[in-house]
Formats: C-alpha cells, structure tokens, sequence
C-alpha cells in the first residue's frame, strides 16, 4: 500500500536535513519571543489548564482534560523544535566584498519583461514569505539570482512559459 502524497510532510524532510538554518537577526529574535511566549504566558496557563481538568475526574471521558494535555504537549513540542532550530541557525550577514553581488540578505530589484518591478529579500528557506517581499536563497528564482549583478538577466521556467527578470537594483 502506498502512503499519501503530502507537500508539507516533503517540505518539512527537505528543512530537516543536517544543513544549517539561515536566519535574518528579525527571524533570530521572532524565535526568541516566541519562545518567550510559550515559557512566560502559553505553559503555565497549559499546566493551569490540566491541573484544573485533572480535579474533574475520571481522565479516559474527560475531553477538556484530554484537550489541555494535547494542548500542553503541542506547546512543549514547539518550545523544543524552536530550540533546536536556534542551535543550528546562522544569522545572515551580507559581506561587503561581495558588495553589488546577490547574496543571502540582499534587497533585490527585478523587472520582467512586461516592465512589472519588484522587490524581494533573499532569505532562508524558514523566512520565506513571497507577499512580504521575502524570497528563499532556494526557490527556483532565489537560486537563479544567487551571485548575479546589476544589469544581468535571469530566465525562469514554468508550465506557462519562460520568464525573464532583470536585476535593476541590489541592497545590501
């Protein structure tokens, strides 16, 4: 019998293999107040929660017993995966003898051949958020403008036809 096909399951294979985690210094503290939240505000009132449903009685009938457990186990579960994710992260630095080159870190602008601008971030695969302008050193576009200049141009790829971008402007 074979399993189902999840793209999120893949996705999160891919994220989890022993390579490091790129983070801007936002993403570095985003994980840090969230981890603040989850000690200060989300656990206690968890472990609040079960202590209370526990005095209900009987455990196996009990659902809001049964759903603060879940609850407090999911919380533990993102406390530990946002540590191990802070072990192995790198912060994004951009450097400036590659300074006009895109690298990770770098505010790029692109137009395509329609004369549409925009402007993304280039960024790790974990900060990726393409409506927000950020744009993973991965994606199929990220991976094509890595090391590129001003002025070049780029070709993407896709079912509908190929797309050119050229690089107007780079931020470091």
């Amino acid at each position: 019998m074979q399993l189902p096909f999840r793209p999120k399951q893949q996705m999160k294979q891919l994220l989890q293999k022993d390579e490091p985690l790129y983070l801007t210094k936002e993403g570095i503290e985003k994980f840090h107040r969230r981890l603040k939240q989850i000690a200060e505000v989300e656990l206690p009132q968890a472990i609040e929660d079960v202590r209370r449903t526990g005095e209900f009685g009987d455990f196996s009938e009990n659902a809001e017993y049964q759903e603060a457990k879940w609850r407090m186990r999911r919380l533990r579960d993102q406390q530990t995966s946002i540590t191990e994710k802070l072990k192995i992260s790198i912060l994004i630095e951009t450097t400036s003898e590659d300074e006009g080159m895109v690298q990770m870190g770098s505010r790029v602008c692109i137009k395509k051949q329609t004369g549409e601008a925009k402007s993304f971030q280039i960024v790790g695969p974990e900060e990726t958020d393409p409506l927000k302008g950020r744009l993973s050193f991965k994606s199929p576009l990220g991976a094509r403008l890595m090391g590129r200049t001003v002025g070049e141009e780029v070709t993407l790829s896709s079912p509908s036809g190929e797309t050119v971008y050229q690089i107007i402007s780079i931020d470091s």
